[in-house]
């Protein structure tokens, strides 16, 4: 799936020796080429969709400038010194992919750090600073999409045809008049139809990432499946009615022109703003964006980070409680969380969380049991993992006590099965109970996307969601009660973050000063139901 250490090594070698002087032509431009034209949108009754605007400040354009991937990046290195140079190749394969593929071009590994002070008289330094750019997916061709190939970072593009010939994808056809504006104005490049941009599988290209475990030497030792949210989409009912891009490129509702220099408006054109789940960093980029060099202007990050909110906040999860009744002086409550997600709740990188708080008020008003309720430093209290990094909160079907907290989550283990935040040291999940999608069948699904942990024997916990049961001693507390249940999301949980302050270095040492700066806001309330109880 991916060259050895040693092919790296060897092609690196080469080129310091003066083997390898090829110097092939540039495949990319960067995305400053494609704004003058893909900005200044707007739809008849004014919304603003200018694609270049939409684009600058998501997570896709500051992929290079993620200080949180750059602690963790360092953090690997430090863990796994034998093996840098396949470590800084493989993650830049996906968060700098001009850069490395140039690179790999002629012959060298991909950088990561050798990047990191974006020196805009580089070309190297320029591609990486454009992050996933315009150049890069738009010229992605539909060979093998879908395919296991094509996954961590296997896309395909087209490195044979001569600039002036080469194709940048879309899904509509442009007619020859202005294919030629755009070929001249491009530097070459020559607009083809093609549906392909529109499919998931060109979304899983880099969003499935299956890791290496590396032992002291950096030998592989062991496989696990880092992030798979197309195989937990295609294990779904959602894989009929909804593709990645539907979600998180949603399209336009008005007709709208694809760009500001002439060119008839258009139906479904897809708003580049790749809403997602990262609030945090986004506004992590924005409050640090002189240290981080970031374009993208403060309201620009303002309003992508205001997106981001209400995605979470509507098109997350849904909160019920079916049952609530006062038995011998104990309150009996199922609280109901239904994943409206089109994969697991959350999915991907597996540093993300999402957990039930839930409160019960007597009849004066004051807090009589509270499960899950988020510190300052952005511990959940009473979570066993973030008490003790040897240890995990198990998934409950029935909570009794304050110290009880339904995480959904996933907890990698190592090679000795302790736990481990660290991608290449990890060679599977001791638990593994983040929400399934509706339709998932968790006895079906293979072992990229199982269920792991007690959920796997959970009958309420099911595709579409989970039921948790609460039953609360609220003897002599006065009624009546209220129940106040809430779901709750951090982009970057805690253990993640303080995991990282044994390793001293620059750029593990800068994102725990930007986490503890912000950790009070590292977490979102998604959802929220209550109910009384007589």
């Amino acid at each position: 799936m991916r060259p050895a250490l040693g092919t790296l090594l060897l092609a690196a070698a080469a080129i310091g020796a003066g083997r390898v002087d090829r110097r092939p032509e540039p495949l990319f431009q960067t995305s400053d080429r494609c704004l003058a034209c893909h900005n200044g949108l707007s739809t008849p009754s004014g919304e603003n969709v200018s694609i270049g605007f939409d684009w600058r400040p998501t997570m896709m354009a500051n992929s290079a400038r993620d200080p949180y991937w750059h602690a963790g990046v360092r953090r690997e290195v430090l863990d796994h010194p034998d093996a840098r140079t396949l470590i800084e190749d493989e993650c830049a394969t996906c968060h700098m992919p001009m850069a490395r593929f140039e690179s790999r071009r002629a012959g060298r590994p991909g950088r990561v750090f050798a990047h990191l002070g974006f020196d805009a008289a580089d070309a190297g330094d320029r591609l990486a600073a454009d992050g996933v750019s315009c150049s890069l997916c738009h010229q992605i061709t539909d060979q093998k999409l879908g395919t296991r190939e094509s996954f961590v970072g296997g896309f395909v593009i087209d490195s044979e045809r001569p600039r002036g010939r080469r194709h940048v994808y879309g899904p509509f056809q442009i007619e020859a008049g202005l294919s030629h504006i755009m070929k001249t104005s491009s530097g070459g490049f020559i607009p083809t139809q093609s549906e392909h941009l529109r499919q998931s599988e060109l979304c899983a290209t880099c969003h499935t990432l299956i890791t290496q475990a590396l032992g002291p030497k950096g030998e592989v030792i062991g496989e696990l499946p880092e992030q798979v949210p197309y195989q937990e989409w295609l294990h779904s009912a959602y894989r009929e009615t909804a593709s990645c891009q539907s979600c998180h490129m949603p399209a336009v509702k008005e007709e709208v022109p694809i760009a500001s220099v002439l060119g008839p408006p258009r139906a479904k054109v897809s708003r580049h703003v790749f809403v997602g789940g990262n609030f945090f960093m986004l506004r992590m980029l924005n409050r640090f964006r002189d240290e981080l060099a970031v374009a993208a202007l403060p309201h620009e990050f303002e309003a992508a980070a205001g997106r981001t909110l209400a995605f979470l906040e509507t098109q997350t999860a849904r909160l019920t409680i079916a049952r609530a009744e006062l038995r011998h002086g104990r309150i009996e409550a199922d609280v109901g969380v239904e994943n409206l997600a089109g994969h697991k709740l959350p999915t991907a990188y597996p540093s993300r969380r999402a957990w039930l708080r839930v409160l019960v008020r007597d009849g004066a008003g004051r807090v009589v049991f509270e499960s899950g309720a988020l510190e300052p430093t952005g511990l959940i209290r009473d979570n066993d993992n973030d008490l003790d990094p040897k240890r995990v909160e198990p998934h409950y079907r029935e909570i009794t006590a304050p110290d009880q907290v339904q995480i959904y989550e996933s907890v990698m283990a190592d090679a000795g099965g302790q736990p481990t935040t660290g991608l290449l040291s990890a060679v599977g999940y001791l638990k593994d109970n983040r929400l399934l999608p509706r339709g998932f069948d968790k006895q079906s699904a293979g072992r990229e996307i199982a269920v792991v942990g007690a959920a796997a024997g959970d009958a309420d916990f099911a595709g579409g969601g989970d039921r948790v049961t609460y039953r609360i001693d609220v003897t002599g507390r006065p009624g009546p009660y209220r129940i106040e249940a809430e779901l709750w999301y951090q982009p970057i949980g805690y253990r993640w973050a303080a995991n990282l302050k044994p390793y001293a270095a620059e750029e593990t040492r800068r994102f725990l000063r930007y986490w503890e700066a912000m950790a009070a806001s590292s977490a979102l309330r998604v959802a929220r139901v209550a109910a009384d109880c007589r």
